[in-house]
């Protein structure tokens, strides 16, 4: 999913280093606003959906967890689905007979397609059932995986183009005027595509040692990685122009494309890893707390995220991925609440509190905690 996004505003029409700027200029936003909510976690140890009851009330608080957890979830069956095509890339050109059990349609995904989907998605309940601590190392491990195989995919590109690369992949011939709206559309996207991870961001800087290490692990995540990434996305986009006759922003599909089973085999198990590690961070933590704060008697994190993962294989995911209804209108719409929530919970946090929390008064029902307001709710 970053692969493609990060190749697409290439096509927005603007010149190569006006998309860098735009990618840097853009991802220290998201550094900054990724710091506002880091911080708030780490200083009083609370997820999103506690953080939440400041603004909202103690029930009220429910609205925009149940926001966040139900667009969690769905992208969570969707990059599980997006997953498994990498493993059934894999397993065609291993097994060629395999094609059999593609060509029928269960629910409108195939027998083949099936058994890879349920195998991704009980290897991340795997992950998971040991807690956040295992999602941590898993992730170690991940992140660096994924960067091998990129640098590996952008030298061979690079060896087969014979250096023909260039920064530019759009045609386009933009106006001053256009040029402009393409630049701020290009910064703005790269806010939006961080905006559910800089809305629960809490739930893992909680865990942080000091504010220091939020700043710090930002700083290398975010600024120094994306632009690191976007660099290599945009050498083996390019070059696959030259190399195949068209420009393919689909990681898998460059992979499937040479001609070496072994680095096929290892180039698509690396990017289902690495697209599992992501999907894990995104959208599973998220939901697994959020459903968790909504019935906090009878669900704990491990049952969150078990209803997670199974709500997410009841949506049928590659039937909401591939309908646009379903991608712009619903998933779109509850997304442009992500800004609003962000920003009511965030001002409020650092210029109406000043950062001031009663974290005990959080836990508290009734009247006596200050974050009751009118039955729980806080309705302006």
């Amino acid at each position: 999913g970053g692969y493609t996004f990060a190749a697409g505003l290439f096509f927005l029409g603007l010149t190569g280093w006006e998309v860098f700027l735009a990618l840097i200029v853009g991802i220290t936003v998201v550094y900054f606003l990724m710091n506002l909510s880091g911080i708030a976690g780490q200083r009083h140890g609370i997820p999103y959906p506690v953080l939440a009851r400041l603004s909202f009330g103690l029930f009220g608080a429910n609205i925009p967890a149940l926001i966040r957890a139900i667009i969690a979830i769905f992208w969570y069956g969707i990059q599980t689905w997006l997953a498994s095509v990498a493993v059934v890339i894999l397993l065609l050109r291993i097994f060629p007979g395999l094609k059999q059990y593609t060509e029928n349609s269960i629910l409108g995904l195939s027998t083949l397609g099936w058994i890879c989907f349920l195998a991704l998605w009980v290897a991340q309940l795997f992950v998971l059932r040991h807690g956040m601590e295992t999602v941590r190392r898993f992730c170690d491990w991940a992140g660096p995986a994924i960067y091998v195989a990129m640098f590996a995919l952008a030298v061979w590109i690079v060896i087969e183009a014979r250096g023909n690369i260039g920064l530019t992949l759009s045609n386009k011939d933009l106006s001053t005027g256009a040029a402009i709206v393409a630049f701020l559309t290009a910064i703005s996207l790269v806010v939006a595509y961080f905006s559910t991870l800089m809305l629960n961001f809490c739930d893992f800087a909680r865990f942080s040692p000091s504010e220091r290490m939020v700043y710090r692990g930002n700083f290398w995540g975010l600024p120094v990685n994306f632009i690191a990434f976007s660099l290599v996305v945009v050498v083996v986009t390019s070059g696959s122009q030259t190399v195949f006759g068209e420009a393919i922003t689909d990681p898998v599909e460059v992979v499937s494309r040479i001609p070496n089973t072994l680095v096929l085999i290892v180039g698509a198990l690396t990017f289902a890893i690495a697209t599992v590690g992501i999907n894990i961070v995104a959208n599973f933590v998220s939901p697994a707390y959020d459903l968790s704060n909504a019935v906090p008697k009878h669900i704990d994190f491990r049952r969150g995220g078990l209803i997670t993962a199974v709500l997410a294989l009841l949506v049928t995911p590659w039937n909401i991925y591939n309908s646009p209804v379903a991608i712009n209108y619903f998933l779109g719409g509850l997304g442009a609440f992500l800004g609003p929530l962000f920003g009511i919970i965030f001002v409020d946090y650092y210029l109406v509190r000043r950062g001031r929390v009663d974290v005990d008064a959080l836990y508290r029902e009734g009247p006596s905690s200050p974050y009751w307001y009118q039955g729980g709710v806080h309705r302006r």
